[in-house]
């Protein structure tokens, strides 16, 4: 949106307005390594820039720039000068970090990287793959097939034909599990062979347009080497196939309203679920590699069920759990998170969902709430909002309550409930000294301030900030 706009703008990277960027990644968590139309991400623009400083913070807060790759090449000979080019080449690859401010992508690149719970393993030419079912039935009707024939029963599968490279394959495994595929030039051939074996179209055309892409570039850049192939993902696709999972886990008996599958492609898409929830009377029969990936209430949860409680009668090795304290309502939107990390909130529900999400320890999910609670954002409900913001400790939610009550601040001082609220946040302040600052009037007080540029606004921002001071004195804090 907005936000994405602003932080992709070369009217931003020419002010080098480093408190802008700091704020939009800090307080607004816009992803850092968005592309804009020209194929363009923040750490390009600054490098093209030369702005040293925020090179350095973007690097260091996750932006990717690994060396042979196109990113990376790229930013390096579009750098305005050798220092910036001299932080580049000593960038430490944080790609991990990148992934956590991401924890769905992370999630999913650690779930195969450490094949926690995983049910099927591929050994590859003497190279052994920890793999999920679930996942690459999800992912490929050719995995969904071979399950349910050749490989139907086995836990592992030897995969011995010559022309199948191991890297290849792990490339593959990278791609079903997170849509993203980083290769050496070389195996562009191999894997593009293995993905039209698994009947993988789109793989096979991404595949393509990168090589175009990497070749153009490359041919008009004398010197420039590179020697890794990167497909991002698209999370659109991969949400959406990781959501059949969620679709198959919903009784049947819930079906109608939910999901996206039709009833003869859930009956004949075996997910091979290995714990089932039961919830208001209702069995959702789920898999503990994404409830225990996710969210550490439920690893706990699962590590410490005793393996003698009652057991699915349809699926006898499948373990029954449950939860208390939540309708299956709420459960469904759980679920959908933790498969897909989305989920359609409306406004209410969205109140209990939050509630549950941090009962479950989902900081994701509370993020998506705190988005679809910002929506609402209103002169009756910001003080409200602020404190709900506060409890659940979501800062854009925070941030964008503190840049609403800016503009109406001048209504707000006059109500006793805000005054209270600015008496309170001064009061939580641990060995707060009479003239410390207190965080809601700092944030206040930067809103006003912020953007100002014409006269009037001046004006205008004076005359809210005098407000606010007026406030400030009757309720004897000096900050």
């Amino acid at each position: 949106g907005d936000d994405l706009d602003l932080f992709c703008s070369h009217r931003t990277w020419a002010s080098c307005n480093n408190a802008i960027i700091k704020y939009l990644v800090e307080q607004r968590d816009v992803d850092l390594n968005v592309k804009d139309k020209w194929d363009s991400t923040p750490l390009y623009y600054a490098c093209l820039c030369g702005h040293e400083e925020l090179v350095q913070y973007l690097l260091a807060s996750g932006a990717k720039c690994e060396a042979n790759t196109f990113d990376g090449e790229r930013c390096m000979y579009g750098s305005l000068s050798d220092s910036v080019r001299r932080l580049l080449k000593d960038y430490k690859c944080v790609s991990i970090r990148a992934m956590q401010r991401d924890d769905f992508n992370y999630f999913l690149h650690m779930l195969l990287e450490q094949g926690q719970y995983s049910d099927v393993k591929f050994l590859v030419h003497g190279q052994t793959f920890l793999a999920h079912r679930c996942v690459l039935s999800a992912r490929s009707e050719y995995f969904t097939e071979m399950f349910e024939t050749k490989w139907k029963g086995k836990n592992l599968i030897n995969l011995k034909h010559p022309l199948i490279n191991p890297a290849a394959f792990g490339a593959i495994l990278q791609y079903f599990y997170t849509g993203r595929m980083d290769i050496d030039i070389s195996l562009v051939e191999d894997s593009r062979r293995l993905a039209k074996q698994c009947k993988m179209a789109d793989l096979i055309e991404e595949l393509e347009n990168k090589c175009k892409q990497v070749y153009e570039f490359v041919s008009n850049k004398p010197g420039i080497c590179v020697k890794v192939l990167t497909l991002e993902p698209h999370s659109c696709q991969l949400q959406d196939e990781m959501a059949q999972l969620a679709d198959c886990a919903l009784p049947t008996e819930l079906r109608v309203g939910f999901g996206e599958l039709p009833f003869n492609r859930v009956d004949r898409f075996p997910t091979y679920p290995d714990i089932c929830f039961r919830v208001d009377g209702y069995d959702f029969l789920c898999h503990k590699a994404f409830f225990c990936g996710r969210s550490d209430y439920f690893k706990a949860l699962l590590e410490d069920h005793f393996s003698e409680g009652e057991q699915l009668q349809s699926q006898p090795s499948t373990p029954v759990i449950t939860l208390h304290n939540i309708s299956h309502e709420i459960f469904i939107h759980i679920m959908y998170y933790i498969y897909t990390d989305d989920t359609e909130l409306m406004t209410e529900n969205v109140f209990d969902v939050l509630c549950v999400a941090d009962m479950y320890l989902l900081p994701g999910l509370k993020r998506l709430c705190g988005k679809t609670l910002a929506k609402t954002i209103c002169e009756e409900n910001v003080l409200h909002m602020w404190k709900t913001a506060k409890l659940f400790r979501l800062s854009r939610l925070e941030d964008q309550c503190t840049e609403f009550m800016a503009k109406i601040i001048e209504r707000l001082v006059e109500q006793a409930e805000f005054a209270e609220m600015v008496k309170e946040d001064a009061a939580s302040l641990e060995k707060r000294q009479e003239t410390d600052s207190v965080p809601l009037v700092d944030d206040i007080r930067y809103h006003i301030a912020s953007n100002v540029q014409t006269y009037s606004a001046i004006e205008e921002a004076n005359q809210k900030l005098e407000a606010l001071e007026e406030l400030l004195a009757r309720i004897n804090i000096d900050c």
